[in-house]
């Protein structure tokens, strides 16, 4: 089946569902209330920035920069608002709670993806130099640093999602990709009609980490170095080039999804996925649903709006 033209993508935030369109941001909350309230956000229009996320291998890395800068505002907004009462404050005694569950939007979205790229690239550098006194092949060397990333990447995943509260984050998670899923498909926006897609998709930010786990093992082997200090500074100056290059594979994947055979080359990031994303229930869906909803409403009278040449932030609200 044809995939739209406008690709749409989102990510979970606590207790709810943020999606981006060409023009806007949406984000929708579930209340203690079970009323659901938004935050909607106009993209700032930058045509350089346009222009540069035209450009092959550098668009990933202004895509990932500009959806963190946008995403912060959306989790620190559903932070805020997913335990309270209309205007009541939230309890000092939750915060250990919230902090659970922005460590899990770290993994799940792009928020933390540039610091936790460094950790997760030096700390198996680090450990991986142990083996090298036995293997003399960079590209081996390189292997084993891979392996040690992907079982600490596991371990810090399958940690966090023992938590209640992230798990109910990997849960908006798996709502996210049903709702993209069922658009994709042509399917109707509703709930039982959603639920029955599948949790994974293939432009998934957690099958990017996966991919930059793969571009490093090659990529590394390609820099001899001497100490553990010149390899961990190398895989840092790095990590603009893997993103980039790991960014371009994750669009390829995607466009190679209903190919027999050739969609077997993003199961990987479908495999990490598993871990990422939970089977919502029908109240989390239906958030999901009417985050995208008003999203794409939006973005369609901005982009009429934007044809006709008037003001736009004023048709937000």
């Amino acid at each position: 089946m044809a995939q739209p033209k406008q690709q749409y993508g989102g990510q979970a935030v606590i207790e709810g569902v943020m999606f981006g369109g060409r023009h806007v941001t949406v984000t929708a909350v579930r209340r203690k209330d079970h009323t659901i309230e938004f935050l909607e956000e106009p993209k700032a229009a930058h045509n350089r920035l346009q222009n540069l996320k035209k450009l092959p291998f550098i668009r990933g890395i202004i895509g990932i920069i500009e959806a963190s800068a946008i995403g912060s505002k959306h989790l620190n907004f559903a932070a805020e608002r997913y335990d309270v009462y209309p205007g009541e404050e939230a309890a000092s005694t939750e915060q250990g709670s919230k902090l659970t569950m922005i460590l899990g939007v770290a993994v799940v979205g792009v928020l933390s993806l540039i610091i936790g790229k460094i950790l997760f690239t030096a700390i198996p550098a680090f450990l991986a130099t142990y083996f090298d006194q036995w293997i003399k092949s960079f590209f081996f060397r390189s292997l084993i640093e891979g392996v040690i990333k992907t079982f600490l990447l596991l371990i810090y995943i399958y940690s966090i999602s023992l938590t209640p509260l992230v798990k109910r984050l990997f849960q908006y998670h798996g709502a996210e990709h049903k709702v993209i899923n069922a658009f994709e498909a042509g399917a109707e926006l509703t709930v039982e009609n959603v639920g029955k897609f599948s949790r994974l998709h293939y432009r998934c930010g957690s099958s990017f980490i996966i991919f930059t786990v793969i571009v490093g093992v090659v990529l590394y082997s390609f820099f001899p170095y001497s100490t553990v200090w010149e390899r961990v500074g190398e895989r840092i100056l790095l990590i603009p080039v893997v993103i980039g290059i790991a960014y371009e594979i994750l669009r390829f994947t995607n466009s190679l999804r209903d190919i027999p055979v050739l969609r077997y080359l993003g199961y990987p990031g479908l495999w990490l996925q598993k871990l990422t994303t939970k089977e919502p229930d029908h109240e989390q869906i239906e958030v999901a649903i009417a985050s995208f909803l008003k999203m794409k409403e939006l973005d369609e009278k901005l982009a009429k709006n934007l044809t006709q040449e008037r003001p736009l932030i004023h048709q937000i609200g």
